[in-house]
């Protein structure tokens, strides 16, 4: 059984062409048309240029364009397909309402334990305190002070001893008597679970 390569290069003979003269005539090179009668299909362009190449060399040859190109549909070795195992669809990421309601659970989950590593946190940790007034080495000639800041909402505030109402926003002031000269202010803030923060103001008070 006489191949499409046999039949173009008896042709080709026949006619007592030489390669160069046949790709002068047909505009195809060479090395397309010693690839095409030798058959390696894998140096030649994609299989849709192959067929314009045969039906060319099939009239130009006196082969049958038909003839040609039903040969060389024969013996063109079928297209390899690469066989995936698992269709592309699976590696897909689909989502759907078990996806949904799993992400959802997790994040009420992260929600939930933030806020309770927030309220260990605030728990187990000395209160914020931060004193607005007085400033130190404040200088006054008066015989009562403003003291005043902002701690945890939950926490005791104590100013020399004396207890201090904190609001809802953590924010506290009192008036506290003082005496001339050197005098100190001490403010504590105690958290619920018995951690205290501290701070000491020095002031001067004049006669």
């Amino acid at each position: 059984m006489r191949t499409i390569g046999q039949v173009l290069k008896d042709a080709r003979i026949i006619k007592g062409l030489d390669l160069a003269s046949l790709a002068k005539t047909t505009k195809i090179k060479t090395t397309f048309l010693v690839s095409i009668e030798k058959e390696n299909w894998n140096k030649l362009p994609e299989y849709p240029v192959v067929v314009g190449f045969v039906k060319t060399l099939g009239k130009f040859l006196e082969v049958g364009e038909g003839q040609a190109v039903a040969l060389l549909r024969r013996d063109y070795p079928p297209k390899v397909l690469s066989v995936n195992p698992k269709p592309d669809v699976e590696n897909k990421f689909i989502w759907n309402p078990k996806k949904s309601f799993l992400t959802g659970i997790l994040v009420v989950f992260v929600f939930v334990a933030g806020y309770l590593l927030f309220q260990y946190t605030r728990f187990a940790n000395p209160p914020v305190l931060r004193i607005t007034d007085p400033i130190e080495n404040f200088v006054t000639s008066g015989a009562t002070i403003t003291v005043s800041g902002v701690t945890n909402p939950t926490s005791a505030v104590r100013v020399n001893n004396q207890p201090v109402i904190v609001g809802d926003d953590g924010q506290f002031e009192t008036q506290l008597d003082v005496l001339p000269g050197e005098f100190k202010i001490t403010i504590r803030s105690v958290s619920r679970s018995g951690k205290e923060t501290v701070v000491e103001r020095v002031i001067k008070v004049e006669d």
